[in-house]
Protein backbone atom coordinates (compact mmCIF):
# COMPACT_ATOMS: atom_id res chain seq x y z
CA UNK A 1 0.00 0.00 0.00
CA UNK A 2 1.42 3.44 -1.06
CA UNK A 3 2.06 5.63 1.85
CA UNK A 4 2.78 9.24 2.06
CA UNK A 5 3.63 11.62 5.21
CA UNK A 6 2.73 15.41 3.57
CA UNK A 7 4.24 17.44 6.02
CA UNK A 8 7.11 15.91 8.17
CA UNK A 9 8.80 18.78 9.58
CA UNK A 10 6.01 20.04 11.29
CA UNK A 11 6.69 16.86 13.64
CA UNK A 12 10.72 16.56 13.33
CA UNK A 13 13.10 18.92 12.83
CA UNK A 14 16.16 17.61 10.95
CA UNK A 15 15.35 14.18 11.99
CA UNK A 16 15.60 14.73 15.80
CA UNK A 17 12.94 11.68 16.24
CA UNK A 18 12.92 8.06 15.80
CA UNK A 19 10.64 6.90 13.25
CA UNK A 20 11.59 3.68 12.49
CA UNK A 21 8.64 2.10 14.04
CA UNK A 22 6.75 3.87 11.47
CA UNK A 23 8.96 2.75 8.47
CA UNK A 24 8.51 -0.76 10.02
CA UNK A 25 4.85 -0.93 9.67
CA UNK A 26 4.68 1.33 6.16
CA UNK A 27 7.95 0.37 4.31
CA UNK A 28 7.53 2.37 0.74
CA UNK A 29 6.80 5.01 3.23
CA UNK A 30 7.50 8.72 1.25
CA UNK A 31 8.33 11.53 3.63
CA UNK A 32 8.13 15.07 2.42
CA UNK A 33 9.49 17.92 4.79
CA UNK A 34 6.53 19.89 3.41
CA UNK A 35 3.81 20.27 0.80
CA UNK A 36 2.28 23.28 -0.85
CA UNK A 37 -1.19 23.44 -1.29
CA UNK A 38 -0.68 23.07 -5.03
CA UNK A 39 1.33 20.12 -4.56
CA UNK A 40 -1.09 17.78 -2.18
CA UNK A 41 -2.97 16.46 -5.38
CA UNK A 42 -0.05 15.08 -6.86
CA UNK A 43 1.79 13.53 -3.56
CA UNK A 44 -1.65 11.79 -2.82
CA UNK A 45 -2.68 10.12 -5.69
CA UNK A 46 -2.66 6.79 -5.63
CA UNK A 47 -2.16 6.23 -2.15
CA UNK A 48 -3.83 4.22 0.54
CA UNK A 49 -2.26 6.18 3.81
CA UNK A 50 -1.97 9.99 3.79
CA UNK A 51 -0.37 11.20 7.02
CA UNK A 52 -0.57 14.46 7.96
CA UNK A 53 -0.74 17.18 10.25
CA UNK A 54 -1.84 20.24 9.13
CA UNK A 55 -1.99 19.76 4.85
CA UNK A 56 -5.36 20.72 3.86
CA UNK A 57 -7.47 17.11 2.75
CA UNK A 58 -10.80 18.40 0.94
CA UNK A 59 -13.62 16.37 -0.34
CA UNK A 60 -12.99 16.51 -3.57
CA UNK A 61 -9.45 15.17 -2.70
CA UNK A 62 -10.40 12.39 -1.05
CA UNK A 63 -13.70 11.70 -3.80
CA UNK A 64 -10.62 11.82 -6.75
CA UNK A 65 -8.64 9.07 -4.42
CA UNK A 66 -10.38 5.72 -4.53
CA UNK A 67 -7.60 4.20 -3.04
CA UNK A 68 -7.31 6.10 0.08
CA UNK A 69 -7.88 3.86 3.03
CA UNK A 70 -6.78 6.16 5.90
CA UNK A 71 -5.81 9.16 6.92
CA UNK A 72 -3.62 9.98 9.94
CA UNK A 73 -2.19 13.06 11.16
CA UNK A 74 -0.04 13.98 14.52
CA UNK A 75 -2.76 16.18 15.87
CA UNK A 76 -5.56 16.47 17.92
CA UNK A 77 -7.29 18.48 15.79
CA UNK A 78 -8.67 17.03 12.59
CA UNK A 79 -10.65 20.20 11.28
CA UNK A 80 -7.99 20.66 8.17
CA UNK A 81 -10.06 17.06 6.78
CA UNK A 82 -13.24 16.72 5.22
CA UNK A 83 -14.92 14.34 8.12
CA UNK A 84 -18.05 13.64 6.50
CA UNK A 85 -16.64 13.05 3.16
CA UNK A 86 -14.22 10.88 4.88
CA UNK A 87 -16.92 8.51 6.32
CA UNK A 88 -19.22 8.78 3.17
CA UNK A 89 -16.35 7.06 1.48
CA UNK A 90 -15.10 4.58 4.00
CA UNK A 91 -11.80 6.52 4.50
CA UNK A 92 -10.48 6.25 8.38
CA UNK A 93 -9.45 8.92 9.80
CA UNK A 94 -6.84 8.87 12.97
CA UNK A 95 -5.90 11.86 15.13
CA UNK A 96 -3.72 12.10 18.52
CA UNK A 97 -4.33 13.05 21.95
CA UNK A 98 -2.70 13.61 25.25
CA UNK A 99 0.58 13.54 23.85
CA UNK A 100 1.93 17.19 24.78
CA UNK A 101 0.38 18.06 28.09
CA UNK A 102 3.03 18.46 29.55
CA UNK A 103 4.95 20.62 27.59
CA UNK A 104 2.12 23.29 27.26
CA UNK A 105 1.34 23.24 31.02
CA UNK A 106 5.01 24.09 30.95
CA UNK A 107 4.80 27.06 28.42
CA UNK A 108 1.44 28.42 30.21
CA UNK A 109 3.80 28.79 33.59
CA UNK A 110 6.64 29.46 31.71
CA UNK A 111 5.26 32.73 30.58
CA UNK A 112 3.04 33.33 33.10
CA UNK A 113 6.32 33.52 35.49
CA UNK A 114 8.41 35.81 33.00
CA UNK A 115 5.34 38.25 33.44
CA UNK A 116 4.70 38.15 36.98
CA UNK A 117 8.33 37.75 38.02
CA UNK A 118 9.24 40.61 35.10
CA UNK A 119 12.18 38.50 33.71
CA UNK A 120 12.43 40.38 30.43
CA UNK A 121 12.21 44.20 31.91
CA UNK A 122 14.94 43.31 34.31
CA UNK A 123 16.80 41.25 31.62
CA UNK A 124 16.87 44.32 29.42
CA UNK A 125 17.78 46.94 32.41
CA UNK A 126 20.46 44.78 33.68
CA UNK A 127 22.26 44.46 30.31
CA UNK A 128 21.51 48.17 29.38
CA UNK A 129 23.76 49.24 32.66
CA UNK A 130 20.71 49.40 35.24
CA UNK A 131 22.55 47.27 38.05
CA UNK A 132 25.74 48.46 37.91
CA UNK A 133 24.95 52.41 38.70
CA UNK A 134 22.04 50.97 41.20
CA UNK A 135 22.33 52.64 44.64
CA UNK A 136 21.55 49.24 46.72
CA UNK A 137 22.26 45.76 46.32
CA UNK A 138 19.31 45.12 44.38
CA UNK A 139 16.36 47.06 41.97
CA UNK A 140 13.11 47.40 42.51
CA UNK A 141 12.01 49.26 39.34
CA UNK A 142 9.41 46.77 38.25
CA UNK A 143 6.99 45.30 40.94
CA UNK A 144 7.46 41.13 41.09
CA UNK A 145 4.20 39.51 42.11
CA UNK A 146 3.46 35.84 44.05
CA UNK A 147 1.30 33.14 42.92
CA UNK A 148 0.22 31.85 46.18
CA UNK A 149 -3.26 33.21 47.04
CA UNK A 150 -3.93 34.26 43.24
CA UNK A 151 -6.76 32.99 41.25
CA UNK A 152 -6.62 31.19 38.04
CA UNK A 153 -9.44 31.15 35.32
CA UNK A 154 -9.38 27.92 32.95
CA UNK A 155 -11.83 27.91 30.46
CA UNK A 156 -12.21 24.15 28.39
CA UNK A 157 -11.41 21.72 31.50
CA UNK A 158 -10.34 18.67 29.20
CA UNK A 159 -7.06 17.10 29.40
CA UNK A 160 -4.89 20.03 29.43
CA UNK A 161 -6.71 22.34 31.52
CA UNK A 162 -6.97 19.82 34.38
CA UNK A 163 -2.92 19.69 34.27
CA UNK A 164 -2.84 23.24 34.63
CA UNK A 165 -5.07 23.02 37.36
CA UNK A 166 -2.60 20.40 39.14
CA UNK A 167 0.36 22.77 38.49
CA UNK A 168 -1.46 26.13 39.59
CA UNK A 169 -2.78 24.01 43.45
CA UNK A 170 1.43 23.34 43.53
CA UNK A 171 1.36 26.79 43.24
CA UNK A 172 -1.16 27.68 46.21
CA UNK A 173 -3.57 29.31 43.41
CA UNK A 174 -7.17 28.78 43.59
CA UNK A 175 -8.42 27.79 40.58
CA UNK A 176 -11.80 28.77 38.35
CA UNK A 177 -13.39 26.56 35.67
CA UNK A 178 -15.10 28.76 33.13
CA UNK A 179 -18.69 26.81 31.76
CA UNK A 180 -17.05 26.68 28.50
CA UNK A 181 -19.62 28.62 25.65
CA UNK A 182 -21.44 25.84 23.76
CA UNK A 183 -20.81 23.30 26.38
CA UNK A 184 -23.58 21.54 28.80
CA UNK A 185 -23.64 23.30 32.53
CA UNK A 186 -21.75 21.01 34.71
CA UNK A 187 -21.89 22.02 38.57
CA UNK A 188 -19.26 23.93 40.21
CA UNK A 189 -18.32 25.58 37.07
CA UNK A 190 -18.95 29.56 36.17
CA UNK A 191 -20.21 31.41 33.33
CA UNK A 192 -17.33 33.38 31.64
CA UNK A 193 -18.97 36.82 32.67
CA UNK A 194 -19.08 35.87 36.06
CA UNK A 195 -15.75 33.73 36.16
CA UNK A 196 -13.61 37.01 34.46
CA UNK A 197 -13.60 39.82 36.91
CA UNK A 198 -12.34 37.28 39.69
CA UNK A 199 -9.31 36.05 38.17
CA UNK A 200 -5.38 37.13 38.09
CA UNK A 201 -5.14 34.78 35.05
CA UNK A 202 -7.01 33.46 32.56
CA UNK A 203 -5.95 30.34 30.44
CA UNK A 204 -7.67 29.12 27.05
CA UNK A 205 -7.38 25.09 26.45
CA UNK A 206 -10.81 24.86 24.45
CA UNK A 207 -11.48 24.14 21.17
CA UNK A 208 -12.63 26.33 18.08
CA UNK A 209 -16.53 25.94 17.67
CA UNK A 210 -19.10 28.77 16.64
CA UNK A 211 -19.46 29.34 20.08
CA UNK A 212 -16.31 29.79 21.02
CA UNK A 213 -14.71 31.79 18.21
CA UNK A 214 -14.10 35.43 19.24
CA UNK A 215 -14.53 34.09 22.64
CA UNK A 216 -12.23 36.94 24.48
CA UNK A 217 -13.14 40.14 22.86
CA UNK A 218 -13.01 43.73 24.43
CA UNK A 219 -16.12 42.91 26.19
CA UNK A 220 -14.89 40.29 27.84
CA UNK A 221 -11.40 41.93 28.12
CA UNK A 222 -12.79 44.97 29.96
CA UNK A 223 -14.42 42.64 32.59
CA UNK A 224 -10.92 41.59 33.91
CA UNK A 225 -8.59 43.25 36.44
CA UNK A 226 -6.34 45.56 34.69
CA UNK A 227 -3.16 43.67 36.24
CA UNK A 228 -4.71 40.25 35.05
CA UNK A 229 -2.52 38.08 32.76
CA UNK A 230 -3.90 36.29 29.64
CA UNK A 231 -3.08 32.99 28.31
CA UNK A 232 -4.12 31.43 25.20
CA UNK A 233 -2.07 28.40 24.05
CA UNK A 234 -5.23 26.59 22.09
CA UNK A 235 -6.35 28.47 19.52
CA UNK A 236 -5.55 31.85 17.74
CA UNK A 237 -9.51 32.76 16.90
CA UNK A 238 -10.28 32.30 20.40
CA UNK A 239 -8.80 35.88 20.89
CA UNK A 240 -9.98 38.59 19.18
CA UNK A 241 -6.60 39.95 18.65
CA UNK A 242 -6.87 43.63 17.83
CA UNK A 243 -9.22 44.14 21.36
CA UNK A 244 -6.08 42.52 22.79
CA UNK A 245 -3.45 44.86 21.52
CA UNK A 246 -5.94 47.84 22.53
CA UNK A 247 -6.20 46.21 26.51
CA UNK A 248 -2.86 45.82 26.61
CA UNK A 249 -0.82 49.08 25.23
CA UNK A 250 -3.75 50.61 26.94
CA UNK A 251 -2.94 49.26 30.40
CA UNK A 252 -6.37 47.53 30.69
CA UNK A 253 -4.80 44.30 30.81
CA UNK A 254 -1.76 43.49 32.18
CA UNK A 255 0.04 41.05 30.11
CA UNK A 256 -0.69 38.21 27.92
CA UNK A 257 1.24 35.06 26.52
CA UNK A 258 -0.41 33.71 23.32
CA UNK A 259 1.00 30.88 21.56
CA UNK A 260 -1.21 30.84 18.53
CA UNK A 261 -3.04 32.94 15.98
CA UNK A 262 -5.93 33.30 13.99
CA UNK A 263 -3.39 33.17 10.59
CA UNK A 264 -0.22 31.26 10.76
CA UNK A 265 2.60 32.20 10.11
CA UNK A 266 1.13 35.76 10.57
CA UNK A 267 1.07 38.48 8.01
CA UNK A 268 2.86 41.56 8.51
CA UNK A 269 2.01 44.03 10.68
CA UNK A 270 -0.44 41.42 12.90
CA UNK A 271 -1.36 43.59 16.17
CA UNK A 272 0.62 41.06 18.70
CA UNK A 273 3.62 41.48 17.19
CA UNK A 274 3.47 45.17 17.67
CA UNK A 275 7.32 46.47 18.44
CA UNK A 276 5.62 48.79 21.05
CA UNK A 277 3.48 46.15 22.67
CA UNK A 278 6.09 45.16 25.97
CA UNK A 279 3.58 43.30 27.82
CA UNK A 280 3.24 40.22 25.73
CA UNK A 281 4.73 37.16 25.18
CA UNK A 282 4.28 36.00 21.59
CA UNK A 283 6.23 31.97 20.69
CA UNK A 284 5.09 30.28 17.15
CA UNK A 285 3.05 27.47 18.49
CA UNK A 286 5.68 26.17 20.37
CA UNK A 287 3.74 25.43 23.68
CA UNK A 288 3.60 21.69 22.38
CA UNK A 289 6.56 21.41 21.07
CA UNK A 290 8.76 19.56 23.89
CA UNK A 291 11.23 17.13 21.30
CA UNK A 292 9.64 14.30 23.98
CA UNK A 293 5.97 15.75 23.00
CA UNK A 294 6.72 15.71 19.19
CA UNK A 295 8.36 12.17 19.58
CA UNK A 296 5.47 10.89 21.71
CA UNK A 297 2.79 12.53 18.55
CA UNK A 298 4.69 10.43 16.27
CA UNK A 299 4.69 7.15 18.27
CA UNK A 300 1.20 7.72 18.83
CA UNK A 301 0.54 8.17 14.85
CA UNK A 302 2.68 4.68 14.31
CA UNK A 303 0.39 3.21 17.00
CA UNK A 304 -2.56 4.51 15.22
CA UNK A 305 -1.56 2.86 11.83
CA UNK A 306 -0.66 -0.43 13.13
CA UNK A 307 -3.54 -0.88 14.40
CA UNK A 308 -5.67 0.46 11.47
CA UNK A 309 -3.40 -2.14 9.25
CA UNK A 310 -4.58 -4.65 11.95
CA UNK A 311 -8.08 -3.97 11.31
CA UNK A 312 -8.53 -2.31 14.46
CA UNK A 313 -10.09 1.19 15.20
CA UNK A 314 -7.44 2.65 17.45
CA UNK A 315 -7.45 6.47 17.45
CA UNK A 316 -10.07 6.41 15.13
CA UNK A 317 -12.54 9.58 15.06
CA UNK A 318 -14.15 9.07 11.51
Amino acid sequence: MRAVFLDYATVSKGGDLDGSRLVAALPDLEFHDATADAEVDGRIAGAGVVLLNKAEITRRRIEANPALRLLALTATGVNNVDLEAARERGVAVCNVSGYCTSSVVQHVFAGLLALTHRLREYDRALKAGAWEHAEQFTMLHYPVRELAGRVLGIVGYGTLGQGVARVAAAFDMRVLVACRPGAAASPGRLPLAELLPQVDALSLHCPITPATRGLIGAAELALMRPDAVLINTARGALVDAPALAVALRTGRLGGAVIDVLEQEPPQAGSPLLAPDLFNVIVTPHTAWAAREARQRALDELTANVVEFLRGGRRGRVA
